[in-house]
């Protein structure tokens, strides 16, 4: 059977601005230049230490974890009042009468990732739900491990669909295939680098063979 891997922030979750506010009250206090929505989608990637580095933290005067923790603060005391994107619980709906399996594998700590489907009303659309034990977002890729073997995930007929080229590196490594949606975290051009199907958004999901 057909198996969907969501990527949650910025594939399903619409939280772009929200995240580029947040960091600009992190950028602002510590006197570094501020990002707009075209800078951001150049700039994120995982490992986030290495994002921070690129704009402009130092690590040398502090360490990670302090930036790390005020933002992951201020992230979860807002992430409520994002949206999911526009066509997000019609995809859901439909891959569900289509008869798919769907999962979610995410850089959101686990509980908060629970809590937040569920704020969104979409938690039963999943059969299993994958986010890391830590605030720190180092790699999916165990974690994805750790979901394919639990639900007996064939690989075979398994796509990630995610925002940024790391999914498409998560996927790479778990061996199933991927499509990146250009609606998110990161540009339509650092994602057609990669060499994954592209697509501008969700709804696109509805014309492919899967």
């Amino acid at each position: 059977m057909q198996s969907i891997i969501w990527d949650w922030n910025g594939t399903l979750l619409n939280d772009l601005d929200f995240c580029i506010s947040t960091i600009n009250v992190l950028l602002k206090k510590r006197e570094l230049d501020l990002l707009d929505r075209f800078s951001y989608k150049e700039v994120f990637s995982f490992p986030v230490k290495d994002y921070y580095q690129a704009i402009g933290f130092d690590f040398s005067k502090e360490d990670f974890s302090i930036p790390a923790h005020e933002f992951i603060d201020l992230y979860n005391s807002g992430v409520a009042q994002c949206n999911l994107h526009a066509a997000a619980k019609d995809v859901l709906e439909h891959f569900k009468n289509m008869g798919l399996r769907q999962f979610v594998l995410s850089a959101m700590q686990q509980d908060m990732l629970e809590h937040t489907l569920k704020h969104q009303n979409i938690f039963d659309y999943f059969e299993g739900i994958a986010g890391l034990n830590d605030h720190y977002a180092v790699s999916k890729i165990e974690r994805g491990e750790q979901l394919i073997d639990h639900f007996s995930i064939n690989k075979a007929q398994a796509t990630i669909i995610g925002d940024t080229n790391h999914d498409f590196e998560v996927a790479q490594q778990l061996e199933v295939d991927c499509i990146l949606v250009a609606d998110g975290h990161q540009s339509k051009e650092r994602l057609e680098a990669t060499g994954a199907k592209v697509i501008d958004d969700l709804q696109q999901l509805k014309t492919l063979p899967l």
